[in-house]
């Protein structure tokens, strides 16, 4: 037994720990791959990769990080000789991993951070109005009103992270 952990994870430790991607995570890895993928060259660049990272996770990685998984996932053969690039299969593997290795709280934890401009630990009705200003602006001001108060469970007009995380977890299909 681990004195720092409690437990023994053995050889394997977090790896054993990951999800798999659903099929919807996979077909999402491929549309990005194919949109990418412009020249239809059958890999993708540097370039492209720095492209489909935005496109999947919301930011740029930096060149080492782009280096790192075409030298540990890249390196296929073509018929051209060696691409310096990664193929539908090797991208599809190197993102596997990274969004497997994504927590969902983590992410939702960021993007209420993202939405808390004033670092206050709560949203209040200007920032979720701001908020749907810049993704839905063509949303009625009544709607986000309504939609505030939704969010807002204890009603002392302000969203917490746990009504937040709440909201982003909601599965509107299991309460219809």
């Amino acid at each position: 037994m681990n004195n720092n952990l409690g437990f023994n994870l053995g050889a394997e430790g977090y790896q054993h720990l990951r999800r798999d991607l659903s099929e919807d995570e996979r077909k999402l890895v491929s549309k990005v791959f194919y949109m990418c993928d412009a020249d239809f060259k059958g890999y993708l660049s540097r370039e492209d990769i720095k492209v489909a990272f935005i496109e999947l996770f919301g930011f740029k990685p930096c060149k080492s990080e782009v280096d790192s998984l075409i030298l540990r996932y890249g390196g296929t053969q073509t018929d051209d000789g060696p691409h310096h690039g990664l193929t539908l299969e090797e991208f599809t593997t190197a993102m596997s991993s990274k969004m497997a290795e994504q927590d969902e709280d983590e992410v939702i934890r960021e993007t209420f951070l993202a939405f808390d401009t004033h670092c206050r630990g709560f949203l209040i009705r200007e920032d979720v109005q701001r908020i749907f200003s810049k993704v839905a602006p063509h949303l009625p001001p009544v709607t986000v009103d309504t939609a505030f108060r939704e969010i807002d469970q204890d009603a002392d007009g302000r969203v917490s992270f746990r009504d937040f995380q709440m909201m982003m977890k909601y599965d509107f299909e299991c309460h219809i």
